[in-house]
């Protein structure tokens, strides 16, 4: 998920400008939780997104990266599930995470009677 202003929408380009964006948010999977959490990290850092929030299923917290600079992200936070996480500027708000919670694993299937 990402959260932009608009005009950051009016490209041909199918690669949106980092600084356009205010939030990107990221809900992990056994096969992208790597990828997220440190390629993503840092090409969205150095990108200049302002938030990158991950919620990390495999370890049941929430984690937010800030700050961006060249060299990717200089603030993180996490908290677990269930407890407020600080978002930093420029949203500058708490995310309760209560009620936050990963699936039971890969659905199956009911035996037939």
């Amino acid at each position: 998920m990402h959260a932009a202003h608009e005009q950051t929408y009016e490209t041909t380009s199918n690669h949106l400008d980092g600084e356009g964006l205010s939030l990107v948010a990221e809900l992990t999977s056994r096969a992208t939780r790597d990828n997220d959490l440190t390629d993503k990290v840092e090409a969205y850092g150095k990108a200049g997104v302002p938030v990158y929030l991950v919620l990390d299923m495999q370890e049941k917290q929430a984690i937010v990266f800030g700050s961006p600079s060249a060299q990717g992200y200089e603030v993180r936070f996490s908290k677990p599930f269930g407890e407020k996480l600080r978002i930093p500027e420029s949203l500058g708000c708490i995310l309760d995470t209560d009620g936050f919670q990963a699936p039971d694993g890969p659905a199956t299937k009911k035996p037939a009677p």
